[in-house]
């Protein structure tokens, strides 16, 4: 320990003096003056580190010493030379010298040479060292599995005091290089996370341990890591195509043991941009929609607990809601002793009812609108005046309540004058045979005996 802080203090003292003045170094033609003393290393006179080698020798008594000159010698060479020369020690007073041009796990051998102002002492001994070899890193190292895009590292802190910090290196099966990825201060620290991984996938992980002089370790044993699957995706997507003011969708339920919840998604369009409408623990939904034969179509994810969601962008389905029933289609209108007599078809099958939309203009600006509920397929409308043009038409009503499209608009002119007898376009014997309809009032004078119903 005390050759280590002398080392230092001689180090900084070194840097100082080479600093202030020019180190001299040995004449090519240097006169040896044998009676100059000789560099003497102490009992514990060297240290070897893996990288810097540290030198300990005997004060001098002599005054006529200057300094030491320091040989090293140059690819294991046996001879020496002047040309081993490496460094110069300034002041007699100076007893330690540090060699940090060094590598680990390598041979070096010096040798020294006290100097005065006119001459240079014999070589001392030579001193054959071998640096330490690299330093291990950590003795045992280990990987958390199946984590979500993440993965955990965690070791055992060295034992060797001089550590500081970790360095984590990673590959994947693709790479053949080590790619260093972070550090981690502090040799008491043991663990650290990887983020933002992709799914399912290898990587691979080691550990160099790096000291305070920057010593870097080898790498530890490798440790690989499979991060976490997505969910299976979701099977058996189904969407109902005939419900009145909604779509039904339904698929099969997740298996996975780890399942938090399903997402559903919605877009008008099968490639267009699908919204987040719903997060159930159903493996239904039903989406209430305010219109007829509406198309969206959906898909649907599961997710786990870490918040890891399946593949949902190729499958998607369509659903409709009930389409709006066909209108029915007017064969004839006509007036029959100043009533106004109206004959459709059922065109659509699902169709129970009809509402029949009467409208006329009483003076100038005046328009007013009666509707009537139909069960059968006549209408007869008594309520003529004469002289008043009329508008008529037709919407069939579905036991759902839903509304037709319009029929088509007919206008019927009644005379100025109540007449007995059909138009001449209208032949006479369909003028003679009653009229086969049920009676017929406005709505607005039936209210109390059969409310009205909204069939918008």
């Amino acid at each position: 320990m005390k050759l280590w802080t002398l080392i230092t203090l001689s180090t900084v003292s070194l840097l100082i003096i080479s600093g202030c003045a020019v180190k001299p170094t040995p004449k090519k033609e240097a006169t040896v003056d044998s009676t100059l003393p000789l560099v003497e290393l102490t009992q514990d006179g060297t240290v070897v580190d893996m990288n810097a080698i540290a030198f300990e020798w005997k004060s001098f008594e002599d005054s006529r010493v200057k300094g030491v000159y320091v040989y090293k010698l140059q690819d294991n060479s046996t001879t020496t030379s002047s040309d081993d020369y490496y460094d110069t020690v300034n002041g007699r007073f100076t007893t330690h010298y540090l060699d940090t041009k060094v590598k680990p796990a390598t041979q070096y051998r010096y040798y020294f040479k006290t100097f005065s102002d006119k001459a240079e002492s014999v070589k001392s001994n030579i001193a054959t060292l071998n640096t330490l070899p690299v330093l291990e890193s950590v003795s045992w190292i280990h990987s958390i599995q199946s984590m979500p895009r993440s993965a955990k590292i965690i070791w055992r802190p060295h034992s060797n005091q001089k550590v500081k910090a970790y360095i984590i290196e990673r590959k994947t099966l693709e790479e053949n290089k080590w790619e260093k990825l972070a550090t981690v201060n502090g040799r008491l620290n043991a663990e650290f996370i990887d983020k933002g991984l992709k799914d399912n996938y290898v990587y691979k992980y080691c550990i160099r341990a790096v000291t305070y002089d920057n010593i870097i370790s080898n790498p530890s044993a490798e440790v690989k890591v499979v991060t976490k699957a997505l969910p299976l995706e979701v099977n058996n997507i189904q969407a109902s195509r005939n419900l009145p003011k909604e779509i039904k969708v339904s698929w099969d339920k997740s298996l996975a043991k780890d399942f938090a919840k399903y997402n559903v998604y919605r877009s008008d369009k099968a490639n267009g941009n699908y919204e987040l409408i719903a997060k159930l623990l159903n493996n239904y939904f039903t989406d209430k929609i305010d219109e007829d034969g509406k198309q969206y179509f959906y898909r649907v994810s599961a997710v786990d607990k870490d918040g890891l969601e399946s593949k949902h962008d190729e499958n998607s389905i369509q659903g409709l809601t009930l389409a709006k029933p066909n209108a029915p289609v007017i064969l004839e209108v006509k007036l029959v002793n100043s009533q106004v007599v109206l004959v459709w078809n059922k065109v659509d099958p699902r169709t129970i009812r009809y509402i029949v939309s009467k409208r006329y203009k009483k003076g100038w600006f005046d328009e007013l609108t009666q509707d009537f509920k139909v069960s059968g397929t006549t209408f007869t409308d008594a309520n003529i005046e004469p002289g008043v043009t009329y508008y008529y038409r037709l919407f069939g009503i579905d036991e759902n309540s839903i509304k037709s499209a319009p029929s088509i608009e007919v206008e019927v002119v009644s005379p100025k004058s109540k007449v007995g007898t059909a138009p001449a376009s209208v032949p006479a014997s369909r003028i003679s045979e009653p009229v086969d309809a049920p009676v017929i009032m406005p709505i607005e004078e039936v209210e109390e005996i059969m409310p009205t119903q909204d069939f918008n």
